[in-house]
């Protein structure tokens, strides 16, 4: 199965992120109740090591905390953009949040997280998407925020690869309270 760890976002947060869609050719808009922030991209696993991040994931101590969107990017691909995305403000309590996680998926038997953590909010995966329509769409709309809002959980996803998207699954919820 393949596995990420994420942060689920109020109903509130992700309507106001779908309501970014549109207006991009050959974009593949996220459904809102997909909308996310990742903390840590597992991959394929099988059963026996999903329960062990499960259960590792299940020590981690850390207080909830408050949340803000703000501003759009990209991602690219060599010369391509791939992705179009709703950026985090700078967070503390997330940073700490994210290094308890990673910690406890390399307490699970796995290897460090080599990529810098840049906490987003995927809107859109594209595809042949000319880039002056990509600078029209992150230009008008670059001034977007949202927030802040209560963070109470993170949540280990499972995700399944469709040729219409990605779908997630909850698998496990992780309450956040105290450290």
């Amino acid at each position: 199965m393949r596995l990420f760890i994420g942060l689920p976002l109020p109903a509130a947060a992700r309507q106001r992120l779908a309501g970014l869609g549109g207006g991009l050719p050959g974009a593949r808009w996220v459904e809102a109740r997909n909308m996310h922030v990742t903390l840590r991209f597992i991959g394929e696993v099988d059963g026996a090591r999903g329960e062990d991040i499960s259960a590792a994931l299940a020590a981690v101590r850390c207080p909830g905390f408050e949340l803000s969107l703000g501003g759009l990017g990209c991602f690219n691909r060599g010369r391509r953009v791939h992705a179009v995305w709703a950026g985090v403000d700078k967070s503390e309590a997330l940073a700490h949040l994210r290094k308890k996680v990673e910690s406890a998926v390399v307490r699970a038997g796995f290897e460090a997280d080599r990529h810098k953590f840049k906490p987003h909010v995927t809107l859109a995966r594209l595809k042949r998407t000319p880039t002056a329509k990509i600078g029209l769409f992150l230009e008008a709309h670059g001034g977007f925020c949202a927030g802040p809002f209560p963070i109470e959980r993170f949540t280990l996803f499972r995700s399944y690869l469709n040729p219409g998207g990605a779908q997630y699954e909850a698998l496990a919820d992780y309450p956040l309270a105290g450290e």
